[in-house]
Parts: C-alpha cells; structure tokens; sequence
C-alpha cells in the first residue's frame, strides 16, 4: 500500500514483485458494431456482451505483450503473471523443433544457430539445487543445452566486465563535469531492470538524468553475440538465436525493450531470457538430474575471437560489484587513493549501506547500496528534495540484490534466507578479477568496438531511458 503523511511518500506492506493490478489487465476485447448492449461477466469469470436483440456475444480476451506492460504505469515491476509469450520455455523448444524440421528438410539457410549465455547468479542457485559446486554446475548446464541444440554456451561474467569499465569511465565524467546539466550526480546504477522500470514509470523524467546510460551485462553481451559474435560467425545477427539465463522474471522486461530491437533486421540482442527456476523446470521435463550430465567446457567461439571457458567472478556486491568497482577506481582516479579493502556501514537495514572516503576530515566520495524498494523510495526522497549526500548508489529491486532474485530456486526444505547464504557462498568461491586487467576484453575494444571510445562502443555498451506518461482511467487512483 501507499500511504502519504506530512508530503512525504511512505510505504508499506509493500513486497517488491507487484503482480498486475487491475489497471495493467486488458480482460476484453471489445470492437464496436453500431449499437449495442452492456457487459455482463458470469461467475466462471467469462464476458459477454448482450446485443439488442438480446442474444449473448462472449468477448475475446486481449493478451498482454511484453512493450504492452512496458508502455502502461499500473505496477512497479510486472514478474510473474504476465502472459510472456516470447520470453519462455516454450518459445525456445519451438526454435528447436524448427530447426529439427529444417534440418530433416535440409534447408540449412533457415536454421537459427542457438547462443545461450549464463549469469553468474543463475549457475550458483542451479549448483545450491543440486548439491554441486560452480564450475562441475558451469560445466553441466553447458552439456544439457549441447543437448537441447545449443551451438554456443557462454558465460556473461564477460560482458558485465564491460558494465564495470564502462560505468567507472561515466562516473568520472560525471564528477568531473563543469556544468550542473553534465555533473547529474548521483549516478544510479543501470543494471536491474525492475529499479530501471519503476523509475520510468513513476519519476520520469526528474530521476532518469541520474542514471547511468550503460547497458546491463545482459544487453551488453546480446550486443557481442548479435553484433561481433554474429559477424566473425559469417552470420546475419537475425540467423542466431540468443537465449539469455537470469535470477530475475524482469530481465524479460529488459529484453522486450524497443531500444535493443533492430528493426532492420527484425531482431533483439536478446531473443529469450530463461530464468534460473525455468531452466531447472526443463532438466525436470527432459527427465534429467543435472548431476548426471558429463562435464563440458564453456563453448570458445573460434580460434580467434578471444573468449575462453574459464569460470571467475569479481569483487563486491553479488549484483556485479558496481559500488565497489566504481569506488575503488574513482579514489584512485580522482584523489591518487589506492584501497586494498573497502567497509561498508550498515544504515537503517542491511540492504542499505554506505562507504565514504575522507580525507582530513573532508568527504571526496560517498557510495550506497540500496536494494528493495523502501530503500530505493528513500534515495528517490532525498534526491528530489535535494537532500542526497551521494555521489553513486548501486540499486537493486530485490533484497539482498541479484544473489536473491525473484527468479530463483526456492527449496521447500530450506528457509529462504539459509537458501540464500548458500547461493552467496558459492557466488564467492569463485577466483576473482579485475576487469581492467582482463586481455580478453582490451583485446575485444579493439577488435569489437574501434577502441574504448568510439562510436560504435557508446552504441553497443549504452543505452537511454523513457518517461512513461502515467494513464488514468476509473481503476487508478492517485494519492
């Protein structure tokens, strides 16, 4: 619920992944034919309409497309009851069985050459499930989607090194900024589309400066496999199917987006997002315990396309680390600080953190991480007051960030939170890198992107928003 007491916005009995509301349903479909009668709804839920001569007409239910949630305002994040149609199990095991028939059929030219990447997260909630570390679960799941006709398995700790480099370089712009139109500080992290969503549907055009144009790894990496990958491959970008595994049902939502829709080649960087709990439903469907697959590298592409199979992680929150990252190398960047170790205080919950770097007595920088939507609520009320004393905050819908995603594997033995600490503990088992000292992705700047840069790397690593014009009809009301 929304309460208002005193100007400001309080909330409460809130759970973070809103189902629809009434207002964001289109139950009817209704087309107008001169002159007719009301509408009645039976006790089955079902609609008809009465004509004048008293005859019944049942309605046509309208779906819900994905850019249709995307264009209204009736709920913060759209997770779990939407009818996705193109971002599902069911759409991927179409594609497959296309390609089976166009294979027996021998017409090679139609078939999409499947690309499935895997985040971080989903691996470590999958390995929690099935009692296996990282990398045998990194290994396994690429045999299993060898089987389902995968070409390629990749792992999107690549492209979120991107991410990291990408939104350390605006940070230091933004701080670096002469004028107040170019300084828009705080940068608020890009990365969850749920917290992207909200913002453009509630704050619009107000808060949208103050986050940060870099695309998520996700979109990042659907750039790679669309653009690069697809290239080097000899292949059109609408030739590859792209599937993308996430903690997070609103990773959907990002992948619908207009901006990552070619309408050249009729594509998205991302075809299908499948979430960690999808993708254990198929091992389940397919009759398959995912600790009795064989052992497979991650895929490399070819000889020269610099990608290899090795698992590693980076440092900070299980939300890619963005605070820390941009943190440690703005300190070092701005004021010649090194930091070996960064310590966060705990604010008014454990989902709401700061870190402040100081020197004789002076504030150069201070960082928050805020997950949940009443810690984000509280940075938005500073914000537009003029009250925030940030220079970035890493946000995240979900508690606990992207380790506890809505999308991932609950246990009916296990209390969420024991769940949980498991997934961050194998999350961080992992070696850990540096992305600026990653070969692999200098190497790629070049190759991909004509240098660090360029035209083309603001085209392919950025990204902008869109203020969503709230509608008002009888069901929404405004507080």
């Amino acid at each position: 619920m929304v309460s208002m007491f005193s100007g400001v916005l309080q909330l409460t009995d809130l759970n973070d992944f809103i189902t629809p509301s009434q207002e964001c349903v289109k139950p009817i479909k209704i087309e107008k034919k001169g002159k007719g009668g009301s509408v009645i709804v039976t006790d089955d839920g079902d609609y008809f309409e009465t004509n004048a001569d008293g005859s019944k007409e049942k309605l046509e239910r309208a779906k819900i497309t994905l850019n249709d949630c995307l264009a209204c305002s009736g709920c913060i994040t759209s997770a779990e009851s939407v009818l996705i149609t193109q971002q599902s199990q069911e759409e991927l095991y179409r594609v497959i069985e296309e390609n089976k028939k166009y294979e027996m059929l021998n017409e090679k030219e139609k078939i999409k050459t499947l690309v499935v990447s895997i985040s971080p997260q989903s691996r470590a909630s999958l390995a929690v499930k099935y009692n296996l570390d990282v990398e045998t679960t990194a290994k396994k799941l690429t045999a299993f989607f060898h089987r389902l006709g995968a070409k390629f398995v990749l792992d999107t700790t690549l492209s979120r090194e991107f991410s990291l480099i990408e939104s350390q370089k605006e940070f230091i712009r933004r701080y670096k900024a002469k004028d107040s139109e170019s300084k828009t500080l705080p940068m608020l992290s890009s990365a969850c589309p749920g917290w992207i969503c909200y913002a453009e549907k509630t704050h619009g055009d107000y808060v949208l400066p103050y986050i940060s144009t870099v695309k998520s790894p996700q979109q990042i990496m659907g750039s790679l496999v669309k653009d690069y990958i697809a290239a080097k491959l000899q292949l059109q970008c609408d030739q590859i199917y792209h599937v993308s595994v996430m903690p997070c049902f609103d990773k959907k939502l990002e992948a619908s987006r207009n901006d990552f829709h070619s309408n050249d080649s009729e594509t998205r960087e991302v075809d299908c997002v499948l979430t960690s709990v999808e993708v254990d439903a198929m091992l389940q469907t397919e009759n398959i315990c995912l600790n009795d697959l064989p052992s497979v590298d991650l895929d490399k592409i070819s000889a020269d396309i610099p990608m290899h199979s090795e698992i590693y992680s980076h440092s900070g929150s299980t939300s890619g680390g963005y605070s820390d990252h941009i943190f440690l190398h703005a300190a070092n960047e701005l004021f010649g600080e090194t930091i070996s170790e960064i310590q966060y205080k705990i604010l008014r919950n454990q989902d709401m953190k700061e870190v402040i770097l100081e020197r004789n007595g002076e504030v150069l920088l201070r960082f928050a991480i805020a997950n949940g939507f009443r810690n984000i609520q509280n940075i938005i009320q500073k914000l537009k007051r003029g009250k925030s004393p940030y220079h970035f905050v890493e946000i995240m819908a979900c508690p606990a960030g992207c380790a506890n995603g809505g999308a991932q594997i609950r246990s009916e033995n296990e209390s969420p939170k024991d769940v949980l600490a498991k997934v961050e503990e194998l999350y961080y088992s992992l070696p850990v890198k540096n992305p600026e000292e990653n070969l692999q992705v200098q190497k790629l700047y070049e190759d991909w992107l004509d240098g660090p840069d360029s035209l083309k790397a603001k085209q392919m690593l950025h990204t902008q928003y869109h203020a969503v014009e709230k509608m008002n009809n009888a069901l929404f009301m405004k507080w």
